[in-house]
């Protein structure tokens, strides 16, 4: 079987589209508008592949022109439009923020090109976001506020976007999947939407990993991951020397709440009166554990990703094993550019598992006979 032509939108720096490859596809063209990422897809990609900046200036006669397809000849299209409108730490001004509007042009793309399926991945926000938001203050009680407004209620911006994909022809399948379930050494949670152009039924990808139970293998730890690293000069942005006068006192696993009660007022300062649960301050990783989320900022104080054993945050390296880049995958711009495009990437696992069941579909498969020997990070082609 001849490989599926795939195209990628905001591609950043290829996690998905890799691990898409990994399962079989083909990618012909990418679309990703951040100038450091695009030099990291030019370093690492093949020379034949079409590369364009700016998704909302690109239109689909120009990708079907550099790939030498027609409408309709495109197996997938994949994508995950920039998810800040639609994070909870956000303002939650989902559709209505122009990045939010980006949706629009992945839509009018698959439109366009008439994919036989596309895959939309984002984050969990994207579930409950809004059309339009209220803030909590503004709510009082149920009592005395007016009710929500269907704009109003969670979820209504997801259902648009539904909608939209249901007017253009498409039939879908949507969940909530864990990266730590398919082999990925950390756990990270991303909504993906898989479309159909032809009414095929397609179904999400069959867990490869668990938590303990499902006679599955348990999920990859932060030792499995690193276990054969070759990273002699680990570069990493230096904590200061006040954030290390506390991090040296937690230990491995631990985070804030592992420091001496009098302590906890100087290190945490006006975060110490804050809500939540405040997880990500003065972290500091468990080997024998998956690690958490990998961020755009693994040294920032609400999101430490201390090294268990080294009192200094993960490396460039060592994160972009977490997220099953290749080791030979290099990484372009600042030292902050190199993070951003690995903390906003699809884990490549992930990837493999979702293009195993859309192959599955090709070839008339089942999904769980596709994803049953799904591989972890470790066995990647680099």
């Amino acid at each position: 079987m001849t490989a599926p032509p795939h195209i990628s939108l905001f591609s950043g720096a290829m996690g998905l589209d890799l691990g898409l490859e990994a399962a079989g596809f083909r990618t012909l063209a990418a679309v990703e508008l951040d100038r450091a990422a695009r030099e990291t897809i030019r370093l690492n990609a093949p020379p034949q592949l079409a590369l364009f900046s700016d998704v909302q200036q690109v239109t689909a006669e120009d990708l079907l022109a550099a790939t030498g397809l027609r409408r309709g000849e495109v197996t997938l299209v994949s994508g995950g439009p920039p998810c800040q409108p639609f994070s909870t730490a956000g303002r939650r001004e989902a559709l209505n923020d122009p990045r939010g509007s980006l949706f629009r042009d992945f839509l009018r793309l698959v439109d366009g090109l008439q994919p036989r399926f596309f895959v939309m991945e984002n984050v969990r926000g994207l579930l409950s976001a809004t059309l339009k938001h209220r803030p909590i203050a503004e709510r009082g009680s149920v009592l005395t506020s007016p009710a929500l407004t269907p704009e109003e209620q969670r979820g209504s911006a997801f259902e648009v976007i539904l909608s939209e994909f249901r007017r253009i022809g498409y039939s879908f399948e949507y969940g909530l999947l864990n990266a730590a379930d398919y082999g990925t050494p950390q756990t990270r949670e991303r909504v993906v939407i898989l479309g159909s152009r032809d009414g095929e039924a397609l179904s999400l990808p069959a867990p490869t990993h668990s938590r303990g139970g499902l006679n599955l293998p348990d999920r990859l730890t932060l030792r499995d991951g690193l276990h054969d690293l070759h990273d002699p000069e680990p570069r990493f942005q230096p904590y200061s020397e006040a954030r290390l006068k506390f991090l040296r006192l937690v230990p491995e696993g631990g985070n804030w709440r592992s420091l001496p009660p009098e302590l906890l007022p100087e290190a945490m300062g006006g975060a110490y009166h804050s809500g939540g649960g405040k997880v990500g301050f003065y972290r500091r990783l468990s080997w024998d554990r998956p690690a958490p989320t990998v961020t755009t900022s693994p040294a920032q104080k609400a999101t430490d990703m201390c090294h268990p054993s080294q009192n200094r945050p993960l490396s460039v390296r060592e994160v972009a094993r977490l997220q099953g880049f290749p080791d030979t995958w290099q990484f372009c711009g600042s030292l902050s550019d190199q993070y951003r495009q690995i903390g906003n990437a699809v884990p490549t696992q992930l990837g493999r598992a979702i293009g195993l069941t859309l192959m599955a579909a090709l070839e008339g498969q089942t999904v769980q006979a596709a994803t049953a020997q799904q591989p972890t990070l470790l066995e990647l082609p680099a």
